[in-house]
């Protein structure tokens, strides 16, 4: 029970130091925070392995998706350090801690696609609205309407994709991946 309590709290932690940070002109704050989750989580987590490869992937993921976003002109990022079509740092860090949920604390969805499907459309696009509304770490350039439903089908495809990942990374033996 207390893993599962460091687990979402961690992730609270690294997502309120990503956006106010970003928010504030301190894009440092999310990616340290996100670090140190990443490490203490790393350290204690009985699945290492598996957790750092959902990580990276989780990452990558992350690059396309956040980069495609603001390339389209749908979303500006704040400390984007002026590369707009590509995802800053801060969000990179919000989806490294966001993977070290998916396996643990929200472990629940794995072997349920429709419902990563369905938490992926509404949270993604909770997430992103309230980190504008709440920092200003998120503008919608074309509206909210275009740019949430654009976040919406993102994050629905994104979820389950990763758990899809994950339980392809778990069956391949662990030489082949060194």
């Amino acid at each position: 029970m207390q893993w599962l309590a460091f687990n979402i709290l961690g992730f609270q932690a690294v997502w309120w130091a990503c956006v106010l940070g970003a928010g504030a002109g301190s894009p440092w704050m999310g990616p340290i925070a996100a670090a140190a989750f990443a490490a203490i989580h790393l350290r204690f987590t009985p699945t290492r392995r598996r957790d750092a490869r959902l990580l990276v992937s989780a990452v990558v993921m992350g690059l396309l998706v956040d980069s495609t976003l603001g390339g389209s002109g749908l979303l500006s990022y704040a400390a984007n350090g002026g590369q707009p079509a590509l995802a800053p740092a801060w969000i990179l860090a919000l989806w490294a801690g966001f993977a070290l949920t998916l396996t643990h604390s929200m472990k629940a969805l794995a072997a349920r696609p429709w419902a990563a499907a369905i938490f992926g459309l509404l949270g993604g696009p909770l997430a992103y609205a309230s980190a504008g509304a709440a920092a200003g770490a998120v503008t919608f350039n074309e509206g909210i309407v275009s740019g949430l439903l654009a976040v919406a089908v993102s994050w629905a495809v994104a979820v389950p994709l990763l758990y899809r990942i994950d339980k392809k990374l778990a069956n391949v033996p662990e030489e082949a991946l060194a």
